[in-house]
């Protein structure tokens, strides 16, 4: 381990497991913060071992990070029980004195990840560390310093584990954003669609835009603007278009059975983010086709985040004629809504890279779903530009045929 790095412990929620690493990684480059590693979890551990300059740092990813569960100051991992009490007891006088002295509240808690404990062997096994020098008292809400337990009991082969494979210990430093996700649940949502992405991920991909205070933000396929919600979460002025009009003024039909026969006045984007008191955010939507140019040359965004359409549940569109020698006369041209044909996901996809080489700032982030045939699927095949570097690519399993996976581009040149 590096002299001016600490060990910490990131355990995650068991849930989007391939985004665990590029979240984290994107927080941390966001910060400037140093983080290294000898290994990465693999896909059954929730947890990952890094080393970070100290607490200070780990508190800044945790503030921004929806995967992250906690971090702990990691004192001891071991194989066996009697090998973690070793190292325990070996523990430096400097790491662990800070925590002994008689006026500093503590608390131990257990956690069992692929098993399950009574409420009797959770005591026993916290009194198994009677041996450390803790002299405070004990204070089970809100204490000084909190201690973490973990036995890891890997599922392998689908057999039941006998025994744990991993054994950790050590202090907690801090604990993650979980608790957005349910800030920002669709369920009490006033404007939802079919299409509105999940808080969880809208907020993973403001984390991999790396969205900061003050930054613009646009989202070229806005629809109900759920990934706005997450952009303004984190600091973002959010801009949006679509160019479905019913959907960008809340016209169109209801998701929720039990409102379509009731008034639709608050239904919108703008009322969406006054709801969670981010409208201060909010610049403005609108309609708009992205295969068309729509803003000045020299508008420039930090991030785009989008979830293009896939031409299932929404379909994939632009402004476009089937008869081209059809004429709107000029008493017809104030109320004329323009036609629309089909748009090919690829050039969709090159479409959208090129206005994001052409829009973004260098350094600048976009960030896009694409779908995919998993059996069809290859890392060359992804949509490139010369102006734009892949810098994350995870994967969203939707089935056993098709997924979606999350791309992450930084433009590196003009």
């Amino acid at each position: 381990m590096s002299n001016t790095l600490k060990r910490y412990l990131l355990w995650f929620a068991n849930e989007h497991l391939d985004f665990r690493i590029p979240e984290i990684k994107s927080i941390a480059k966001l910060y400037n913060i140093t983080l290294q590693c000898t290994d990465f979890p693999s896909s059954n551990e929730p947890f990952w071992i890094v080393e970070i300059d100290g607490d200070d740092s780990v508190k800044k990813i945790a503030e921004r990070s929806v995967l992250l569960r906690y971090a702990i100051d990691l004192w001891a991992v071991s194989s066996t029980k009697d090998k973690l009490d070793s190292y325990l007891r070996l523990l430096p006088k400097d790491i662990i004195s800070p925590y002994t002295r008689p006026d500093t509240s503590f608390k131990i808690k257990v956690e069992i990840f692929g098993n399950s404990q009574t409420q009797r062997e959770k005591v026993e096994k916290i009194e198994s560390f009677s041996y450390l020098p803790l002299s405070g008292p004990v204070k089970l809400k809100n204490p000084d310093v909190s201690f973490q337990y973990i036995e890891f009991f890997a599922l392998e082969q689908k057999q039941f584990p006998l025994k744990p494979e991993k054994y950790f210990f050590g202090r907690l430093v801090a604990e993650g954003q979980r608790d957005l996700i349910s800030k920002l649940s669709l369920k009490k949502r006033k404007f939802i669609g079919n299409t509105t992405m999940d808080p969880q991920l809208s907020l993973i991909m403001a984390n991999q835009g790396q969205i900061k205070e003050g930054d613009i933000v646009l989202d070229p396929f806005v629809g109900t603007g759920s990934l706005l919600i997450a952009a303004a979460q984190f600091g973002g002025y959010v801009l949006g278009a679509d160019i479905d009009y019913l959907m960008v003024h809340g016209k169109s039909r209801p998701t929720r059975k039990q409102n379509r026969h009731k008034p639709r006045n608050d239904e919108s984007i703008a009322n969406n983010m006054e709801q969670y008191g981010l409208k201060d955010k909010y610049l403005d939507i609108v309609v708009a086709d992205s295969s068309l140019p729509y803003w000045r040359p020299g508008m420039i965004f930090d991030v785009i985040v989008t979830d293009p359409p896939y031409g299932i549940r929404e379909a994939m569109e632009r402004v476009g004629c089937t008869r081209p020698d059809k004429f709107i006369s000029e008493e017809h041209v104030k109320t004329h809504i323009p036609s629309k044909v089909q748009y090919n996901m690829s050039q969709l996809l090159a479409d959208l890279l090129k206005f994001a080489a052409k829009h973004l700032r260098t350094g600048g982030k976009l960030v896009t779903w694409i779908p995919i045939i998993r059996f069809e699927y290859s890392e060359h095949l992804l949509p490139q530009h010369e102006c734009l570097k892949l810098e994350a690519n995870s994967e969203q399993v939707l089935s056993t045929t098709s997924s979606r996976r999350l791309l992450t581009y930084t433009k590196i040149t003009e």
